[in-house]
């Protein structure tokens, strides 16, 4: 499994901890250990860019998903899944809205950004409860064990 970290914004976090994290999810939903994930961390302008770009929509977000290929939860098999960006400045909100430090809001934000890159979603009710529970158990394993 190769995860490739880029931090390319201003704020500093715990990037060893987002890496350990996602090797952590990997395993919790069956990856296959040859699986590739990249995750960049961006500004705000680079962020709102994208977002425009991508989905049309202006101004920033906190995390958005790029799939590769076409890996879904419980497929076994090597494979470029994508790319997880993620604004860290954005998401100082979620955390302070939270209750949680930056570091906790960046691991919330870099699962979610994996489960939609194994086609989660949550447009849905049940899209959206399914992809949450996963979301919060795997954060609530990862916790207890680091």
């Amino acid at each position: 499994m190769a995860i490739e970290l880029t931090n390319k914004c201003s704020l500093s976090c715990n990037e060893n901890a987002l890496i350990a994290l996602m090797e952590f999810a990997f395993t919790r939903v069956d990856l296959d250990p040859e699986c590739d994930l990249a995750i960049s961390l961006v500004d705000l302008d680079e962020m709102s860019q994208l977002h425009q770009e991508w989905m049309d929509e202006p101004g920033p977000t906190d995390v958005l998903s790029f799939p590769m290929d076409e890996i879904a939860l419980g497929e076994r098999g090597p494979g470029i899944l994508g790319d997880i960006v993620i604004c860290p400045k954005f998401a100082e909100a979620g955390a302070i809205k939270a209750g949680s430090s930056l570091d906790e809001e960046l691991q919330l934000l870099a699962v979610h950004g994996l489960l939609h890159l194994l086609g989660l979603d949550h447009r849905e009710s049940e899209e959206e409860k399914a992809m949450f529970a996963l979301q919060g158990e795997i954060l609530r394993e990862w916790r207890s064990q680091s």
